[in-house]
């Protein structure tokens, strides 16, 4: 009874952090530069799936992708990288590798910022630092992306296959493909875990980014599908916006992928104070009965 007053008085204080911090305009801005970021960042992701064994992964990747970016976003998607790939080649992806991540950290150094805001924290680091933190997690998060991607292309079969190969019986290839949807998740709520743990000014341990992980990603998975179904079924962009309703679309996309990050972090910023308040109410409460 007591935790479950406790998890009211975090939601309540968490809407109302998100009001007062302008999270909003936050999501929005961020949304800015995870544009400026997004394709850099999927052209070093091609330059790496290409090192992998199995053909065509990326574009097989981007069918996957397109199960929660908007239609309309993901054929501009497709069409920049196709754009891209023809017109440098892979000497774009080898020689240009280094610069095309420094681009695509620039969403993640972003990030970095708004957390700050959301945990109440000066940054006091300097700003070659951050940048190479903001390279790092884009590195980190790229690599669990891959991971949980690849799983998901190669499907059920490969449970099989797998099961075949470490002669551990059909079992485990009945369970495979449930395992690979709870692996797939697990990646995501680690990827929004390390970003939580490494991005903010004030390190903090991955258990007590888990809440507020765990809550981004189902608020990222509830608000995509929502914005899919809105802009299949009710509205088209391109009767207000033309030519630009696939670009709106993906800021859209892009937008409430920004609010779902910062509200899992708000929801950690609000579950650490209450923890905070709560251990040094015990403690005052311990110090006057010791002087009674």
């Amino acid at each position: 009874m007591f935790r479950m007053a406790v998890l009211k008085q975090v939601v309540r204080t968490t809407f109302r952090s998100l009001q007062a911090k302008h999270t909003s305009q936050l999501a929005a801005g961020l949304s800015y530069y995870f544009v400026l970021s997004l394709f850099p960042f999927l052209i070093a992701f091609a330059a790496a799936v290409a090192l992998l064994p199995i053909p065509n992964l990326f574009d097989q990747i981007l069918a996957l992708m397109a199960r929660f970016v908007p239609a309309d976003s993901m054929g501009l998607v497709r069409g920049v990288l196709k754009g891209v790939a023809s017109r440098h080649g892979r000497s774009f992806l080898s020689l240009g590798i280094a610069l095309t991540i420094w681009a695509a950290s620039g969403g993640f150094l972003a990030l970095i910022e708004a957390l700050n805001v959301a945990y109440d924290l000066q940054d006091k680091r300097g700003f070659l630092r951050r940048r190479l933190l903001a390279i790092g997690l884009a590195f980190g998060v790229g690599t669990l992306m891959i991971f949980a991607l690849t799983l998901m292309v190669v499907g059920p079969g490969f449970g099989a296959w797998l099961a075949n190969k470490a002669g551990v019986g059909t079992a485990f290839a009945t369970v495979w493909p449930y395992l690979r949807w709870s692996i797939c998740v697990a990646c995501a709520v680690l990827s929004i875990e390390v970003i939580y743990t490494w991005g903010p000014a004030g390190r903090r341990s991955l258990r007590s980014t888990l809440p507020g992980a765990c809550i981004a990603v189902a608020t990222w998975l509830i608000l995509s599908s929502a914005l899919g179904l809105y802009l299949r079924s009710f509205t088209r962009l391109n009767k207000t916006y033309g030519a630009l309703a696939a670009g709106v679309a993906l800021m859209l996309w892009l937008y409430w992928t920004a609010f779902s990050i910062l509200f899992g972090a708000e929801f950690n910023a609000e579950l650490l104070r209450m923890h905070g308040g709560s251990r040094d109410a015990a403690a005052k409460a311990a110090g006057a009965g010791s002087v009674q």
